[in-house]
C-alpha cells in the first residue's frame, strides 16, 4: 500500500468517524407525539410509602405472577416481609384478585382495609368499595353489603380496630367488623344534605372531602353537615352522549351568592340523636374548614373563617356539651389560609400554628389558651410547610428557601428553641428536596430533584441527614434526558417597578444569539401557584417542542404569586387580582429585550391555563402593544362567575369590592384586543365554566373583534377526558402559533 493510498484511506476514516459522531450528537427534537404522550424519558420509583409506625413502612407490589401483594420494609435495612400475600387478596365470590387502589392498617396493624373499585368524584376517585382482611386469620369480607356499588368514601377504623364508619349517599354508617351489623347514624342525606363530606367547593377550595372523625376513644363521630338549599345550581349540558341532551345538576356558589349551610356535630357511634355545635354566625357566611380532637381527649378543635378569610377563630368544645370556647383569633388585614398539622406538645398544653403576622410566615407555639403565642421559627424567611416532628428530640422538620424562592430545602428547628432554622438538605445539591418522614422522625423518604436532574430518592436518618440507601437515582432517565441534547432551563430575573421577579427561559437548540426570535409566554399569575420552580418537570418535552419549533419560551411569577417571598409579596395584589399580575408581565417581558439583544419585542405570545388563561386575555386586552398572539385555555373571563371561596379570598366579595372586580376581569378590557387571539375551552368544564368563555365571546363579537375558538364537548377542567382530546389541544396550539406568531431567528 502507497503512502498517497494510506493517507486518503486515513482522510476517509476521519470523515466518516466525524460524520458518525456528528450523528450521535445531532440533538433529538421532540416530536408533538412524544411531547404528549411521553416515552422519551422514563423515570422510576415513588417517594408515596405507608409508614406502618416508626421504623417500617409498606406498599403494594407485584409478585412473580404479575398480582399485587403488600409488602413492608424496615427503613434501617430495607428488610422485606410479605405481609398480605397475593393469595389473599381474592374475592371469595369470584375466585379473582381485587384491585388494591391503597390500604389502610388499623392502629395495632392486626387488620387490613382495601379500598378498590373506585370512582371519580370531581377531582379524585373518593368513591368505591371496602374490605377487610384479617391479617392473621386471612378472612376478607366486603364491607356496606347494603349499600349500592362503589358509593362507599372515606371508610376508616374506629380507634380499636373492631369497626368501620364509612359515608354512603350523604349518610354516615358504622360497621362492626366481627358480625357486620350496620348502624345507619344520619338519615336525613339528600342532593340538598350531605353528611360527612362536602359540597362542590369545599372540596375544590378547602382540599375538603373526608367529613367525619372518630373520637379517641371509639364513643363519638363528629361530622360536617352541608345544606346546599339556597345555593345556586350550575346546569352542565351533554350534547354528545346520547339522543337528546341530558343535563347534570351542582350546587356552585358563584362569588357574593348564597352559600351552603355548613355545621359540625357530634353523635354516638352506636346511634342516636347528633348534638350540634353552637357556633356563633350566620352558617352561610362562615366556613368551617378544619376541625378534629385533640389527641388523647375528647374535645373538638374547630377553625372557623368568615366569609372574607381574614379571620380564623378556633375554638373547642368537649363531648358532652354543645357551647364552644373561643381560645385564639388569627387575622390578616388581607387573607389567611387553613392551618394543617397541628401538633400538640407536652401533654395538650400548647398547639402549633402558621401564622404571617410578623411579615413571613412562620410557625407559632401556643398555649391552649391562646394567651402565650411564641415563635418556632424566626428571620426574613418563609416557613413553606412542615414535613414531620420529632416529639422526642423536640425537632420540627419543615421546607423553607430564604435564598432562592424557585428552590425547597430541608430545615429544622427546636420546637421549645429560640427560633433558629438549621438547614438540613446538603448543600451540594441545589434545587428543590421533598420528604416522607417516619411518624417517629428518624427516618425519611429524600426526594431530590431539579429542572435537569430526575428525582434521585433514597432512605435518610434523621436529624443527621445520613444517607442509608439509594432506592432509585434514575440514572437511566438522567442519560436520556442528556442524550436528547436539548437546551435546558435558564433561570433569570427581570424588574417591574421596585420588585425583582424570577423567570426561566428555554432556547432552541439552534439558537443564534446574533439573531431576534420570538417569544411565548407560558403565565400563571394567580396567587394559587407557581410556574417558576426549579423542580424535575419531566423534561419540559412541551415546551421543549415548542421552542424548537423556534421560539424562546419563558415563564415568569408575577407579584402575587404563591412564591416563599414574604407577606407583602403575595399580598400586596389584596383586592386587585389580575391587575397587577398583567403589569408585571408586559414589564417582565420589556424588561427582557433590555438585558438580552435576542428577544424580538415586535413577536411576543403569552399563553395560560385557569387563572393563567385569564390572565392571559389580561396581557392580550390591557397591553395589546406588547402581546400580539395569545392563547387562553379553560380562563376566567369575569371574576364574578368563579365561586365564593377562592374569589372572596383575595377579591372580597363583589358587593364590598366591584371596582376591583371590574378592574381584574379581562371581559371589561375586551375591546382593547389587537393581535391574534385563540380561546379554548372544555364544555363540561365543572370547575371555570363554559359559561365564562360564552360571556367573552359575546362581549368579543359585541366590539367586532375577530378572534378563533375551539370548544371540546363534555371535557373538564384538564380538557383530557375521551380519545385523542390532548393531542388535538396540543396540535391545535402548535398550528396557532406557527401560523400567527411567526417562528425562528432573524
Amino acid at each position: 500500500m502507497t503512502n498517497t493510498l494510506k493517507s486518503t484511506l486515513l482522510t476517509v476514516s476521519l470523515v466518516v468517524v466525524a460524520a458518525v459522531m456528528a450523528q450521535a450528537q445531532k440533538p433529538h427534537i421532540p416530536t408533538l407525539q412524544e411531547a404528549v404522550y411521553g416515552g422519551l424519558i422514563r423515570t422510576e420509583g415513588g417517594s408515596n410509602v405507608n409508614w406502618i409506625d416508626g421504623d417500617r413502612y409498606s406498599k403494594t407490589e407485584r409478585n412473580a405472577e404479575g398480582k399485587n401483594e403488600i409488602v413492608a420494609y424496615t427503613a434501617k435495612d430495607n428488610k422485606r416481609e410479605v405481609i398480605i400475600s397475593a393469595d389473599k387478596l381474592v374475592n371469595p365470590a369470584t375466585g379473582k384478585q381485587i384491585p388494591v387502589r391503597s390500604f389502610t392498617f388499623s392502629a395495632d396493624n392486626s387488620k387490613v382495609l382495601i379500598y378498590t373499585n373506585t370512582r371519580r368524584v370531581w377531582r379524585y376517585d373518593t368513591r368505591g368499595d371496602y374490605w377487610v382482611l384479617d391479617v392473621q386469620s386471612g378472612s376478607l369480607r366486603q364491607l356496606g353489603k347494603q349499600c349500592p356499588e362503589a358509593t362507599m368514601m372515606f371508610a376508616k377504623f374506629s380507634p380499636d380496630g373492631t369497626r368501620v364508619a364509612y359515608v354512603s349517599r350523604n349518610n354516615i354508617y358504622v360497621e362492626n367488623i366481627a358480625d357486620g351489623k350496620v348502624v345507619q347514624l344520619t338519615t336525613d342525606g339528600s342532593d340538598l344534605i350531605v353528611n360527612g363530606t362536602f359540597d362542590w367547593v369545599y372540596e375544590e377550595e378547602f382540599d375538603c372531602r373526608d367529613g367525619f372523625r372518630w373520637s379517641p376513644d371509639g364513643k363519638h363521630i363528629a361530622y360536617w353537615q352541608s345544606d346546599t338549599e339556597g345555593t345556586g345550581w350550575f346546569d352542565i349540558i351533554n350534547n354528545v352522549d346520547s339522543l337528546y341532551p341530558t343535563i347534570q345538576r351542582f350546587p356552585y356558589p358563584k362569588a357574593g351568592t348564597t352559600n351552603s349551610a355548613v355545621k359540625v356535630g357530634y353523635v354516638s357511634a352506636d346511634g342516636g340523636p347528633t348534638t350540634w355545635i353552637e357556633i356563633p354566625g350566620d352558617p352561610r357566611n362562615n366556613y368551617i374548614p378544619r376541625m378534629d380532637f385533640i389527641p388523647e381527649s375528647n374535645e373538638l378543635f374547630i377553625q372557623q373563617m368568615n366569609r372574607q378569610q381574614n379571620t380564623n377563630r378556633v375554638w373547642t368544645v368537649s363531648i358532652g356539651k354543645s357551647v364552644p370556647q373561643n381560645i385564639f383569633t388569627d387575622t390578616d388585614a388581607a387573607w389567611l389560609n387553613t392551618n394543617d398539622n397541628i401538633h400538640w406538645l407536652k401533654g395538650g398544653k400548647y398547639f402549633t400554628w402558621v401564622s404571617e403576622r410578623d411579615g413571613w410566615r412562620h410557625l407559632y407555639r401556643i398555649s391552649r389558651d391562646g394567651k402565650q403565642i411564641q415563635p418556632i421559627t424566626k428571620g426574613n424567611f418563609d416557613f413553606i410547610n412542615e414535613v414531620g416532628i420529632d416529639t422526642q428530640r423536640g425537632l420540627v422538620y419543615f421546607i423553607a428557601s430564604p435564598y432562592n424562592a424557585t428552590q425547597r430545602y430541608l430545615y429544622q428547628a427546636r420546637l421549645f428553641g429560640k427560633g433558629e432554622a438549621k438547614r438540613i438538605s446538603p448543600a451540594d445539591q441545589s434545587g428543590q428536596h421533598s420528604y416522607n418522614i417516619s411518624p417517629s422522625g428518624k427516618w425519611a423518604v429524600h426526594t431530590f430533584s431539579n429542572t435537569e436532574t430526575p428525582p434521585v430518592i433514597s432512605m435518610v436518618s434523621l436529624p443527621d441527614h445520613r444517607s442509608v440507601r439509594l432506592i432509585t437515582d434514575n440514572s437511566r432517565a438522567k442519560e436520556q434526558y442528556r442524550a436528547l441534547g436539548l437546551n435546558g432551563k435558564e433561570f433569570f430575573q427581570v424588574r417591574s417597578g421596585n420588585w425583582m421577579l424570577d423567570g426561566w427561559m428555554i432556547k432552541p437548540v439552534d439558537f443564534d444569539s446574533t439573531k431576534k426570535y420570538p417569544v411565548i409566554l407560558d403565565i400563571y399569575g394567580e396567587p394559587a401557584n407557581s410556574t417558576v420552580q426549579d423542580v424535575w418537570g419531566g423534561g419540559s418535552l412541551w415546551h421543549q417542542y415548542l421552542a424548537n419549533q423556534g421560539y424562546i419560551v419563558i415563564s415568569i411569577d408575577n407579584r402575587g404569586a404563591n412564591c416563599p417571598r414574604g407577606r407583602e409579596w403575595r399580598k400586596c395584589i389584596y383586592g386587585e387580582v389580575g391587575t397587577f399580575a398583567c403589569e408585571d408581565q408586559a414589564r417582565g417581558v420589556q424588561d427582557l429585550a433590555r438585558q438580552y439583544s435576542f428577544i424580538d419585542l415586535s413577536r411576543i405570545g403569552v399563553t395560560g391555563w385557569s387563572g393563567g388563561g385569564s390572565q392571559t386575555l389580561n396581557c392580550m386586552f390591557r397591553y395589546p402593544d406588547v402581546f400580539h398572539t395569545g392563547i387562553a385555555v379553560a380562563f376566567v373571563s369575569d371574576q364574578r362567575l368563579y365561586d365564593t371561596i377562592y374569589q372572596e379570598r383575595y377579591m372580597d366579595t363583589p358587593q364590598n369590592n366591584s371596582e376591583g372586580y371590574r378592574k381584574g376581569s379581562p371581559i371589561t378590557y375586551a375591546d382593547g384586543l389587537k393581535g391574534n387571539l385563540l380561546l379554548i375551552h372544555g364544555t363540561g368544564d365543572d370547575n371555570v365554566h363554559y359559561q365564562s368563555c360564552e360571556m367573552l365571546v359575546n362581549e368579543l363579537v359585541r366590539h367586532g373583534k375577530v378572534f378563533s375558538q375551539i370548544s371540546y364537548p363534555m371535557r373538564s377542567h384538564s380538557i383530557n377526558e375521551r380519545p385523542g382530546t390532548t393531542f388535538h389541544l396540543r396540535k391545535s396550539m402548535t398550528n396557532y402559533w406557527l401560523k400567527n406568531l411567526p417562528a425562528g431567528g432573524r
